[in-house]
């Protein structure tokens, strides 16, 4: 039995790397045996294929879940990048559930704003994500463009972000996502297209996961993952939530109920710390919470309270 990294996924389908750099195709033996990209797996070979015997222990997993699904991303990563762009304008709803998935998955986020060139709309997007650099978490400026005929560029503060770790992709269609791909791994698409041609699924390419070495000491590595519409939550108790916010944690502990739902008890810090989105970076201690991220938390205590079926 050998062991191995599993590099890419389709389905039930799966490559998976030895280490000494190859890869070949796997099934997984049972249910039990399923497995995603990032996962260490117990393999056996069989004819030119193999078949995963075991899925080792996992230091972490980053999935989203709504009332039909689970839909599993990545396993064993380091960090996660949420591309969202200027233009079209980014939803903060989607934003803030890929943070709460990231927050309860113990998992380092970092957040990329693309298309700096678009002044305008480049202003009132950063604007909208002064909270969240308030809040601490990482947010990065940068334009990346296509390619035409001279090298891409992928500024030098995010491509540092990346050194030495394994990052999951996110991003909402139009954020930029595959041209970055496209610039820090040029042959991604020839290796994407070897993999759809292994499974004979050309038109399912897009719903296949894949990890790209940057370095050729395997030391960092990008997963792409297909895009998403929703970002389902249901994996997280409503009354966890709070705990997941930054925002509203910084003033859970002023609150006079242990158990409040910051909806409506007398006496809660973190409805009192609610201000105007006209948002400015104060010197004060704790931040506000703002408008915008108060309406994000009940709306998505309300949806995750609802019963089950």
């Amino acid at each position: 039995m050998q062991q191995g990294l599993v590099v890419a996924s389709h389905g039930r389908h799966v490559w998976v790397e030895t280490a000494d750099g190859q890869r070949l195709l796997c099934h997984p033996r049972s249910k039990k045996n399923l497995c995603v990209v990032g996962d260490q797996v117990h393999w056996l070979p069989s004819a030119d294929e193999g078949s995963i015997e075991a899925v080792l222990e996992r230091r972490n997993l980053f999935y989203r879940q709504d009332d039909i699904r689970t839909k599993s991303f990545a396993a064993n990563i380091d960090q996660i990048l949420v591309l969202i762009a200027a233009q079209p304008e980014f939803s903060e709803h989607q934003l803030a559930r890929a943070l709460i998935a990231a927050e309860a998955a113990g998992i380092h986020p970092v957040i990329a704003l693309n298309k700096r060139d678009l002044v305008e709309p480049f202003s009132r997007a950063w604007q909208r994500l002064a909270p969240y650099r308030d809040m601490g978490y990482t947010v990065l400026a940068c334009a990346i463009k296509p390619a035409q005929g001279v090298p891409g560029q992928v500024p030098a503060e995010l491509a540092s972000a990346l050194v030495g770790k394994r990052t999951l992709v996110l991003g909402p269609s139009g954020s930029g996502k595959s041209t970055l791909v496209n610039h820090l791994v040029p042959q991604a698409q020839a290796q994407t297209n070897a993999i759809s041609t292994a499974l004979n699924s050309g038109k399912h390419t897009t719903t296949t996961t894949t990890l790209y070495w940057l370095d050729s000491t395997r030391t960092s590595a990008i997963i792409d993952s297909p895009g998403f519409q929703e970002f389902g939550l249901h994996h997280i108790n409503p009354m966890q939530l709070a705990q997941l916010m930054p925002d509203l944690k910084a003033h859970m502990d002023g609150c006079r109920f242990y158990n409040c739902s910051h909806l409506h008890e007398p006496g809660c810090a973190v409805r009192a710390a609610v201000q105007p989105d006209i948002y400015e970076e104060a010197a004060d201690s704790p931040r506000k919470i703002s408008v915008s991220r108060y309406a994000i938390y009940s709306n998505l205590f309300a949806e995750l309270s609802q019963p089950r079926y």
